[in-house]
C-alpha cells in the first residue's frame, strides 16, 4: 500500500491521480475529509483502497504499518498569513515528527513536503543545501514550521532507508478550487481576467526592478508529481530537494500566458503592494536544481506557458479536476 497524506487537497489529490494514471490504486488516502464540497470533488473518480481520517491516522497506521510499501506525506497547514504558531506546531512539526519516526523503526521509506518559504527573503540564497538550514531566515510561523522540521529530520540518528523532503516553489494546477486566497495567482488572474479582461499586479517598490518584473520560480503540479513518481522508484540519494523549475519569470510573463490561453489582449492594472507585506515582499526566487538533477532526474520541466495554456483551457475553462 501507499499513502498519501493531504490526499483530497491540491497536490496531493493531483497525486493521486498521478499515481492512478501509472496504474497505482492500492492507495490509503489520509486528509481530515470534512465534507467541503470543492475538495470532495478532488477525489472523484479516484481509485483507492481505503480513506483514513488524520484523527485516526495513526491507530491505523499502528495495525497497519506491515503493509505500507511508501509514504507521500504532502498534507500540512499551509497558510502563511495564519499567525498561532501552536497550529503549525501540531499539525506541520510534530505529526511530521510522528510519521517520520514510525517510517523510520518500520523501514517505510518517505517522501515529504517541505517549503521555499524556509528560504525567507532569500538573503541566503536557494541552494538545498542541508549545512545551510540553520541560517535560513523563514518570514512567517508556516516557514518556521517547515524550517523546523527539516533541521529536526537532519538531526535523527534513525532514519528510513530512502527518504527525501522536497522544497516546494511555487506551484499551480488543478485542483486548487477550495484553497480561497490561497490559491495560485493563475487561479486568481484567471477569474479577474473573465470578469474585468483584466489582471492586477503589484507595483514595484524597489527602483532595480520594474512593475511587474519581480520573479518567482513557478512549478506546474504535474511536473511536482513526476518527480514524487521518480523518487518512489529511485529510493536513491536521501537529503532535502529544491522543487522548482529552476528558471525564474516575471509575474508578466505569468498574466501574458493567460491572457495567451484565453486568446485576449493583455491588460495588466498594476496596484501598491500592501503595507503590511511590503518590507518583506520577494523580489526574486529560483530554485537551485543541481541536487536532484544529480540524483538522475532529468525530465524537462514545463514552461508557464504550457503549464498555464494546460490549466486554463483544460481545467479552469471546463471546471474540471486532475
Amino acid at each position: 500500500m501507499i499513502i498519501v497524506t493531504g490526499a483530497e487537497g491540491f497536490i496531493g489529490s493531483c497525486l493521486v491521480a498521478y499515481l492512478n494514471a501509472n496504474q497505482y490504486f492500492d492507495l490509503v488516502l489520509v486528509d481530515d475529509f470534512n465534507d467541503i464540497p470543492e475538495r470532495a470533488k478532488n477525489l472523484k473518480g479516484k481509485k483507492y483502497k481505503e480513506l483514513v481520517t488524520r484523527p485516526n491516522f495513526f491507530d491505523w497506521l499502528d495495525k497497519n504499518a506491515h503493509e505500507v510499501q511508501f509514504v507521500f506525506h504532502i498534507g500540512a497547514r499551509t497558510d502563511t498569513s495564519e499567525k498561532d504558531v501552536q497550529i503549525f506546531n501540531e499539525l506541520n512539526l510534530w505529526f511530521s515528527q510522528r510519521l517520520f519516526g514510525v517510517c523510520a523503526s518500520e523501514g517505510i521509506p518517505i517522501v515529504y513536503a517541505s517549503s521555499a518559504a524556509t528560504y525567507g527573503a532569500g538573503e541566503n540564497g536557494y541552494t538545498d543545501d542541508e549545512a545551510k538550514l540553520d541560517v535560513l531566515h523563514p518570514l512567517n510561523p508556516y516557514g518556521n514550521s517547515k524550517n523546523d522540521f527539516d533541521k529536526w529530520v537532519l538531526s535523527q540518528e534513525n532514519r528510513p532507508y530512502f527518504w527525501a523532503g522536497l522544497k516546494f516553489f511555487n506551484v499551480y494546477g488543478p485542483n486548487e478550487y477550495h484553497k480561497g486566497r490561497m490559491a495560485s495567482v493563475v487561479f486568481h488572474a484567471y477569474h479577474q481576467i473573465k470578469q474585468t479582461s483584466e489582471v492586477k499586479l503589484f507595483k514595484s517598490h524597489r527602483v532595480e526592478y520594474k512593475d511587474g518584473e519581480q520573479m518567482r520560480d513557478f512549478i506546474y503540479v504535474k511536473d511536482l508529481c513526476d518527480v514524487c513518481l521518480f523518487l518512489m522508484h529511485h529510493r536513491k540519494n536521501s537529503g532535502i530537494y529544491n522543487l522548482g523549475c529552476g528558471n525564474a519569470r516575471t509575474w508578466n510573463d505569468l498574466a501574458s500566458a493567460i491572457f495567451s490561453a484565453l486568446d485576449k489582449p493583455v491588460k495588466i492594472n498594476y496596484i501598491p503592494s500592501p503595507e503590511d507585506i511590503r518590507e518583506s515582499y520577494q523580489y526574486f526566487t529560483e530554485a537551485t536544481m543541481h541536487k536532484l538533477h544529480a540524483s538522475g532526474y532529468t525530465t524537462p520541466f514545463t514552461s508557464i506557458e504550457e503549464g498555464v495554456k494546460d490549466y486554463v483551457q483544460n481545467y479552469l475553462e471546463k471546471d474540471s479536476r486532475c
